[in-house]
């Protein structure tokens, strides 16, 4: 998961578009996030689905107008192919740990919250710091650690518990959190930050349930849908793309942007 930086970029634009107020500072990422937006606003509007009255977006904010424009846009304009079955049972063979009926893990957590006008540069290397602090230590030194730290830095009520979170399944993580923590074999202080809505998160696993293999037959429809939305980010990427390369993108480089509009 490669880290964001803190932009201070004042002329990032999408065809004169103003991206960012004077006085705006936010992550790489997320500024990113707003040029795909934008370009998809503009083309709602070329193709005659949204009114070139539409207000430009205030702190990345878009009307409700143009979100609704934007999903006709995308239904129209994105060839999503449906899996093919034996494209599905590659995939289940290749990923059958998320799959699995019942898997639970044993975690605790340090979250470093995002709120409103936090700085998000020096969250993250607060964040790292800490991160690579609780990993320096091992043995019994290392639960200790790690509970200090929960206790001194989390922004979560489970801090004065030393971040403990007990035993949870992945629907009781945060979606984007659970696709980091389960399916997986690793056991300590995982060796990058996890990021959700909430933050960025310092986790430790304490012990796993695997839970209980299902066959493909039980989960098939759970496979088409993780193939179709892998298929529909690979459409909406090329899409983007061909967007940017016929726009005036200024201040903002789209080549990195991992998953835009999918977070």
């Amino acid at each position: 998961m490669t880290a964001s930086t803190t932009t201070h970029t004042l002329e990032a634009s999408i065809n004169g578009v103003a991206l960012l107020a004077a006085d705006e500072h936010i992550s790489t990422e997320e500024l990113r996030q707003r040029a795909c937006t934008e370009l998809l606003r503009q083309a709602a509007q070329r193709d005659g689905l949204l009114s070139h009255d539409d207000p430009a977006p205030q702190a990345g904010a878009i009307s409700e107008a143009a979100s609704e424009a934007i999903e006709r846009w995308l239904e129209a304009n994105l060839n999503v192919p449906e899996p093919t079955e034996e494209a599905c049972r590659r995939h289940h063979a290749a990923h059958t740990a998320r799959y699995r009926r019942g898997e639970r893990v044993h975690a605790r957590h340090i979250l470093f919250g995002v709120t409103p006008g936090v700085d998000v540069g020096a969250l993250r290397s607060r964040a790292e710091t800490c991160l690579l602090d609780v990993r320096c230590h091992d043995g019994s030194s290392a639960e200790d650690a790690f509970a200090r730290a929960a206790r001194e830095l989390s922004n979560c009520p489970t801090g004065a518990q030393g971040g403990e979170l007990g035993w949870l399944t992945a629907e009781e993580f945060a979606p984007e959190m659970a696709q980091e923590i389960f399916g997986r074999a690793e056991i300590g202080v995982l060796p990058r930050l996890v990021h959700s809505r909430f933050g960025l998160h310092v986790v430790e696993v304490l012990e796993r349930d695997p839970g209980v293999e299902e066959p493909y037959e039980s989960v098939r429809g759970a496979v088409q849908l993780a193939l179709r939305q892998q298929s529909w980010v690979t459409a909406l990427r090329q899409c983007l793309q061909l967007l940017a390369a016929e726009a005036e993108v200024r201040g903002v480089d789209l080549d990195e942007a991992t998953s835009p509009l999918v977070q």
